[in-house]
């Protein structure tokens, strides 16, 4: 979202670079194989820590500032759900394994691949590729349905961990309550570019509540000792919230990327 708003001319370099740097402070990048360091002048095989800057130059080299559609897309695959990448790719596989990417260049033409890794509590390492864009995914549903899911999410959420009764008052891991709230703090402490839309963003924020729910249930003990029928029961449940949250933030994200309108 920082990137797209860069390149239509709401946001600075500066705000990119600063925005990330809330993500890590510190930024490795590195080109996936030889020929992708050939076309980006990237680093290979070791990464650099050039940072953002790094990265902002590259996509700014492949994308005109004449070009037709926004330029860069959010992917979130899964094992099961790869249709957006580009099938038998070094970065599709990378993709599924981290689970988020981004795609930068037009449909069904040269573009780039790039797949974020956790590398530390402070590093974050950027893995570029040079592909053929896949054509854009065709997104569930736009941001009004996405809103509505997410508030029917946030109950059904509730209602799951009711039923699974997995989380406990008290347990080794501490209170829930306090718990999730740790774990939303730590999802909403990023900024977002200012020109994002309310509803764009109250989709997001009602993702993130939903995730950091899902999140402490998956790593909390039940009360009982788990059997393989509880632990297929459960994953029933939670598997539907956990796509509900997906679709809807790359709605509210592709949402948000389509609106910007690159200033002539």
């Amino acid at each position: 979202m920082w990137a797209s708003s860069w390149l239509a001319g709401f946001s600075a370099p500066d705000d990119v670079i600063d925005a990330l740097s809330e993500w890590a402070p510190m930024h490795l990048v590195v080109a996936g194989d030889e020929g992708t360091a050939d076309a980006t002048d990237l680093a290979w095989p070791g990464p650099r820590a050039d940072g953002v800057a790094s990265l902002l130059t590259t996509i700014r080299k492949l994308l005109p500032t004449d070009r037709k559609g926004p330029g860069i897309e959010l992917l979130l695959p899964r094992p099961g759900a790869t249709t957006e990448l580009p099938r038998g790719t070094e970065f599709a596989r990378h993709a599924v394994h981290a689970g988020q990417a981004i795609v930068v260049g037009d449909p069904e033409g040269p573009g780039l691949g790039l797949v974020p890794t956790t590398e530390g509590p402070d590093v974050l390492r950027w893995t570029v590729f040079a592909i053929d864009v896949p054509p854009r995914a065709v997104r569930d549903f736009g941001l009004g349905e996405a809103e509505y899911a997410m508030r029917e999410a946030v109950r059904g959420a509730a209602d799951a961990l009711g039923s699974l009764q997995s989380l406990p008052t008290r347990t080794a891991l501490g209170d829930p309550r306090t718990r999730i709230a740790a774990e939303l703090a730590e999802l909403t402490r990023h900024r977002y570019p200012s020109e994002m839309s309310e509803r764009a963003l109250r989709v997001l924020e009602s993702a993130d509540r939903v995730a950091a729910i899902l999140s402490v249930a998956q790593h909390s003990s039940p009360t009982e000792e788990p059997t393989a029928g509880s632990a297929a029961a459960r994953e029933e449940l939670i598997r539907p919230l956990w796509n509900a949250v997906r679709s809807a933030r790359l709605g509210a994200v592709s949402a948000s990327i389509e609106s910007s309108v690159p200033r002539r």
